[in-house]
């Protein structure tokens, strides 16, 4: 159920919690009419092995579907099926509409090793004296192993978007979540798993509520809020198990978030008083108090601008919960959104024209976009209930957490509201997802 602002602290309303089956589902709901065609060619396999590890173009072809700009084509549905772009034959693709095809290899090398051979083919472009060879878009070769097969396919795939839309591909990511499954010793658990739901790792677990996490900038740790020793507070944890306790004063410590370059980290403190936006120098470990409002107004959820200058903020000073934007040298604050009763869990699109949202507008709870100069607000969702928004490091897909059939679940939505997918647990709830930035392996 969606939290007012003043409750939204509270251990009891935090987490309603069912039995949990962490392990997501992806059900596109919306979009696809409008996505382009283009074919994933099964990959040939050459090596000692019965097969690879993972199937290589599979990979790639659902990376494309879920993005909501793609429509791979079905295997049975293909014209041939070529491993180098020597044996495309143009005409038979460009007779069933398809745009661009992708072909591959994959040879086993050695014991774990693989060596990946693609390429990407323009259908339209191959004219009268024009070579196969000048249709290519990408012929490149890649290397990997059976525990980096997966993440590897993933580059492959962000590769492939980049050369078609002149955008940064962001499906080697992963994404961070929270599930409950009160079956368990332990039944809170902060879950890192690949951008498509793979390779999941349970990071911690707890008897008592975890939330708001949210990833550093090189993608190596995670800083979320804990209420094990019964009151919140706040940890930064590698993702390969280190965990350090980073506020935990009395009252509230809560809603983290990095600056762009790694070195701070903005959080909810109410140490002296009223909950406060405060800046952690992680190097110093020195707090600074950012805002300073009169008694009973609450000050949460702090997230930096793409060039660390400015900080948004949720306030009720004004009564009802919307955002505001404060310099991070502190001075006075300035609302920045008027639509809707309530807005809250704003952050910045990469490009920082435009911030992402939680919108109340008669009563319901919609995923919004404000554009930053001209306050034009666009609902996003037409889901219920929806909370928690994360942006994709590229600004093109936000995951965000709904309810659906009474239950909890992740949902994805395009930056420009065409495209929808849903990720619902197999069982039980997932929720407070946070999409990590572009990874380097």
């Amino acid at each position: 159920m969606m939290k007012s602002i003043a409750t939204f602290f509270l251990s009891c309303c935090l987490i309603a919690s069912v039995r949990a089956d962490i392990d997501i589902d992806i059900i596109i709901e919306e979009g696809m009419s409008m996505a382009r065609p283009v074919a994933v060619v099964p990959f040939n396999f050459s090596g000692t092995s019965a097969r690879p590890p993972h199937d290589f173009s599979a990979i790639i072809a659902n990376d494309l579907r879920r993005s909501g700009r793609f429509n791979p084509m079905a295997y049975n549905e293909m014209p041939e099926l070529p491993t180098d772009y020597r044996q495309v034959e143009i005409s038979k693709w460009k007779e069933r509409g398809i745009e661009a095809v992708v072909v591959g290899s994959v040879e086993e090398i050695s014991q774990d090793q693989f060596r990946i051979q693609y390429q990407l083919i323009d259908v339209f472009k191959p004219q009268a004296g024009i070579s196969a060879e000048q249709s290519l878009l990408l012929n490149k070769a890649a290397s990997t192993n059976t525990r980096s097969f997966r993440f590897v396919a993933h580059q492959v795939a962000d590769d492939i978007y980049e050369a078609l839309t002149g955008i940064k591909g962001a499906f080697a990511t992963r994404i961070a979540y929270v599930t409950v499954d009160r079956s368990l010793a332990t039944p809170y658990q902060l879950v890192m798993a690949d951008s498509d739901g793979y390779n999941r790792i349970s990071l911690f677990s707890s008897e008592e509520a975890l939330m708001s996490p949210v990833w550093s900038p090189d993608g190596k740790s995670i800083a979320y809020v804990s209420f094990e020793n019964g009151r919140s507070e706040i940890y930064l944890q590698q993702i390969t198990g280190q965990r350090t306790m980073i506020a935990a004063f009395p009252g509230i410590n809560s809603a983290p978030a990095f600056s762009p370059d790694g070195r701070k980290l903005a959080l909810t403190l109410s140490k002296d008083g009223n909950a406060e936006i405060y800046v952690l120098d992680l190097v110093t470990r020195q707090f600074r108090r950012l805002t300073n409002t009169g008694p009973n107004v609450i000050d949460t959820e702090p997230e930096f601008s793409p060039d660390g200058q400015w900080i948004l903020f949720t306030s009720d000073r004004g009564l009802r919960p919307q955002i505001y934007r404060v310099s991070v040298h502190g001075g006075r604050a300035e609302r920045i959104t008027f639509e809707g009763e309530y807005n809250a869990s704003a952050s910045y699109t990469p490009d920082g024209k435009s911030i992402i949202l939680v919108n109340r507008t008669d009563g319901v709870y919609h995923i919004a976009k404000q554009d930053v100069e001209t306050g034009t607000l666009q609902i996003l969702t037409d889901t219920m209930l929806d909370e928690s928004p994360s942006l994709a490091p590229n600004g093109t897909m936000v995951i965000y957490a709904t309810i659906q059939n009474g239950r909890q679940v992740l949902a994805q939505v395009s930056t420009d509201g065409r495209f929808k997918i849903r990720l619902p647990a197999k069982q039980g709830e997932v929720k407070a997802p946070a999409w990590s930035p572009y990874l380097i392996q």
